[in-house]
């Protein structure tokens, strides 16, 4: 039975209840049938399944179903059983059948009640199935996930790189290829690998109109922002990525601890608590998962409103992906990832074990990632020029969802410059990456520039009025204008267009956005929702000072003792009320809330009630104490009177970072007992000389100390006699 015979609408309403179809299933669903050679690239959530389910249930025969995931077929399985009463109609064939399931699925597919059947490529492999599978009937072989055949692809599986030449065996079936995510570059090398390059190719555009894109720095306090969003999207789901299983554990248990309902999910975990969660998730138990990458994959749940990446993911490939998990059902999908340099150069270490041409290559991928996160231009713009794809930004669908679009940065005329950078680019022979390009630009030398003598040509030193960032940003700009192409092939090289060769001969306007500046620091305190300047409420400040005076002379001793600036400076920010919430200050522990904080909060209390000021209640991040383990080993070991050196070294520590912790400890307000210690160190004059001066001293810092000694004493001598003193005197 092949197309004329069919009528799609009515075997499409009978399967999937149905009426229509989306998008470009028809035309492929049509073109499957009618036996051609087909190749589908459809954003996730685009229905691609449904592309090669409909023409296997109504074909003859069995088709295959090449996937890469064991879990993905189970999921896929599952929903075609749904659809019927036939239980025959879809089967798995892979490692983890018995041998009673290889032979029910066998007899399935002989009596033809197996529609669709789903393989990992490693079962292909084997002679046995190869020769069974070459005395049924096929309709057609699906490879699903196809983007895996390609190592410039974001997911490259090399066993995918053999599927052609085992395809050939099974005789002369039509092939399928599916992919959500594929970049010319990579379409390209799914087609040569498949050896189809007569392929019917249906593209479906990339953009999702109903997603939002934003960029964040990435700070200290990104635990405090993410969980502020959340409390924005308070009954919302939201999945939250990670790159390590370690932080995934550690973020989900600050969510918890903060009152969110959030479960872990990665490749660590077993399968019966993956299974949970992501049931739990599904059936909305709970409203936030923190996963690795491991997650997702297949997932269906229409209505998650949210995708954070802590992380930034290793290519643009994954980030649309994941972050296409949002908004499924057209509706709201906020997709919010953190930058940060420091994060792209941990990606560039984990690859400098791999073999050069894949360190190449993933080097490559990182490079369009840091681009997108520093763009200034529409985001939705730069992420589908990346797929290939042209969008107008003024007019185009989504074209405000974007938080570069709603912020947008200044523009200058770069006319001038664009007209250097293209000529720069000619005069070295269109050899170069970016990299090599922008040093010839400011006149810098690196190993490639001087074997290549290019610190000779007239050009070098041309763009010296810029700085580095400059060029980058404009060769960004300049790319999506389409001036320049770059080459994949030889893994990022420069190259003019025909547009970038006319616009030499006759330049014209061309405005630039500057790019953002990304600095570590950048937003070290949180912004509380009285104060939109992000600094601390001066007026309050001064009155906490004032306060901390008055204690320290009740209790007879200097201020610092009673709680020092920094943490007078986050009571200041948070408005704590209570004890409890005293707490979660910085630098400040139980034990110092409880001896010094009833005036603090009082008085903080009637500020806030005075000046009608709305706390910002969700600043109060509760840690979950990941470091606690540490401090509790380090309490027990000073108790048990172990020598310090011995400390440090079973955990792995400088002597510099166990004092930072043993002053952490006690600024906090626990007790630490190191006269045991001291005693080998300094007589008990000594002991009293430094006590003294830290008792009448306006301040603790240890340069001052060092200063008034004048060379009697070391740094670690001092920092150990304030760790004493502290404990002695305000704990």
């Amino acid at each position: 039975m092949r197309e004329h015979e069919i009528d799609l609408y009515k075997e499409l309403k009978k399967y999937f209840g149905f009426n229509q179809f989306k998008g470009l299933q028809e035309q492929v669903v049509t073109s499957i049938i009618s036996g051609h050679n087909t190749f589908v690239i459809m954003p996730t959530g685009g229905g691609k399944s449904l592309c090669y389910q409909l023409p296997a249930l109504v074909l003859e025969g069995t088709a295959i179903v090449v996937s890469p995931l064991i879990a993905l077929m189970k999921n896929q399985v599952d929903a075609i059983r749904s659809l019927g009463s036939e239980m025959g109609v879809a089967h798995v064939l892979n490692s983890s059948l018995t041998k009673t399931e290889i032979n029910q699925v066998k007899a399935d597919i002989v009596s033809g009640k197996t529609k669709l059947l789903y393989v990992a490529p490693e079962s292909l492999t084997k002679e046995e199935y190869i020769q069974f599978l070459n005395e049924v009937k096929l309709s057609f072989v699906a490879i699903d996930e196809a983007h895996c055949i390609s190592e410039w692809g974001h997911d490259f599986r090399p066993e995918y790189r053999n599927l052609r030449n085992i395809i050939r065996q099974l005789g002369d079936v039509p092939i399928i290829g599916l992919t959500a995510t594929a970049t010319p570059k990579v379409q390209e090398d799914i087609l040569k690998n498949l050896d189809m390059p007569d392929a019917n190719v249906f593209k479906a555009s990339f953009n999702r109109p109903n997603l939002y894109y934003e960029v964040r720095p990435k700070t200290k306090n990104v635990e405090a922002d993410i969980i502020r969003f959340i409390k924005q999207h308070k009954g919302k789901s939201g999945v939250i990525y990670c790159l390590s299983r370690k932080k995934v554990e550690e973020i989900a248990q600050v969510l918890q601890v903060n009152g969110i309902s959030a479960v872990p999910y990665h490749a660590g975990l077993d399968a019966k608590t993956r299974a949970k969660h992501q049931d739990m998730f599904l059936m909305e138990d709970v409203e936030v998962v923190v996963a690795t990458i491991a997650f997702g994959m297949g997932i269906d749940k229409p209505d998650v409103r949210f995708v954070i990446h802590h992380d930034i993911p290793k290519s643009l490939e994954s980030y649309y992906q994941e972050t296409g998990r949002a908004g499924r059902d057209g509706g709201e999908g906020h997709c919010l990832a953190y930058y940060s340099y420091k994060d792209i150069e941990k990606l560039e270490k984990f690859m400098a074990g791999k073999p050069v041409a894949e360190q190449e290559i993933g080097y490559a991928l990182l490079q369009e990632v840091v681009a997108y996160a520093e763009t200034s231009m529409s985001r939705r713009k730069y992420l589908l020029h990346y797929f290939g794809e042209e969008f107008d930004e003024v007019n185009g669908e989504g074209a405000d969802m974007d938080d570069n679009v709603r912020n947008p940065k200044k523009k200058v005329e770069a006319k001038n410059e664009v007209v250097t950078l293209l000529e720069v680019i000619r005069a070295t022979k269109q050899l170069y990456k970016p990299k090599e390009v922008i040093l010839a630009l400011v006149g810098k030398v690196n190993a490639i520039i001087k074997a290549q003598k290019i610190d000779t040509l007239s050009c070098f030193g041309a763009g010296t009025s810029h700085d580095e960032k400059y060029w980058m940003a404009l060769i960004r700009q300049v790319l999506v204008a389409g001036f320049i192409t770059k080459d994949i092939e030889s893994y990022g090289v420069l190259k003019l267009s025909s547009t970038g060769e006319n616009f030499i001969k006759k330049p014209y306007s061309f405005m630039m956005t500057e790019d953002h500046e990304f600095n570590e620091e950048e937003d070290d305190t949180i912004v509380s929702a009285s104060k939109s300047s992000g600094t601390a409420d001066e007026a309050l400040m001064a009155m906490l000072k004032d306060l901390r005076k008055k204690e320290a002379k009740k209790h007879g001793v200097p201020p610092f003792v009673v709680f020092q600036d920094p943490s007078l400076e986050d009571m200041s920010l948070k408005y704590p009320i209570t004890i409890d919430e005293l707490s979660n200050v910085h630098g400040v522990g139980e034990g110092k809330a409880k001896k010094y904080g009833k005036a603090f909060v009082d008085l903080i209390a009637r500020y806030v009630e005075d000046n009608d000021i709305i706390r910002p209640d969700d600043l109060v991040v509760k840690s979950t104490g990941a470091n606690s383990g540490l401090k509790l080993y380090i309490i027990q070991n000073v108790d048990r009177k172990l020598a310090l050196d011995d400390i440090a070294a079973a955990k792995g520590l400088s002597m510099d970072d166990l004092l930072k912790e043993m002053e952490q400890i006690v600024y906090s307000g626990t007790k630490l007992n190191i006269t045991y210690w001291l005693d080998d160190i300094l007589d008990e004059d000594q002991q009293e000389e430094i006590h003294d001066y830290f008792m009448e001293s306006e301040t603790d810092r240890i340069e001052d100390a060092l200063k008034e000694f004048d060379g009697d004493y070391d740094t670690e001598e001092l920092r150990l006699m304030r760790i004493k003193f502290i404990s002695e005197v305000a704990n």
